[in-house]
């Protein structure tokens, strides 16, 4: 849970980096010992929160699949607070997607202007750079107070 004081953000922002090098692990959410983008997301969200809202269903791992069912930002739309792009800051989380066809299938947490926490296939979760190529597939959120 979240320490009287601090930003909700960064607290959340706080407990991502706990994860950094936790090894990539498809439908995963133990920190240091395997993750996926989701996991990561929801390992903070039990952090800030306690107990998961509801069960995580199997999922693909392959973002660039084209569905009828956005599931992933049905979710963030319901459990998180949806922000515009330009308010985005440290702590608050990124959903992207392959393009506008396509489902979001994967997201990140900001850590720090164009620098975001996330993980994917054959890297550990890791901080990288919000390159141009990410910034146009982004849907932004916040943990909500």
């Amino acid at each position: 849970m979240t320490q009287q004081g601090g930003s909700l953000q960064q607290a959340a922002l706080v407990e991502a980096r706990k994860w950094i090098g936790t090894p990539y692990q498809h439908q995963a959410s133990l920190c240091q010992v395997g993750s996926d983008c989701l996991g990561l997301v929801r390992g903070v969200w039990r952090h800030l929160y306690g107990p998961e809202p509801f069960e995580i269903p199997a999922y693909g791992m392959h973002w660039a699949e084209m569905d009828d069912a956005d599931t992933l930002l049905q979710a963030a739309q319901h459990y998180l607070a949806e922000i515009p792009i330009k308010s985005v800051g440290p702590g608050d989380v990124l959903l992207f997607r392959f393009s506008p066809k396509h489902v979001a299938k994967h997201c990140a947490i900001m850590s720090a202007p164009l620098r975001i926490i996330h993980a994917y296939w054959g890297q550990s979760v890791s901080e990288t750079s919000l390159t141009p190529w990410w910034q146009r597939r982004i849907t932004a959120f916040r943990f909500p107070d």
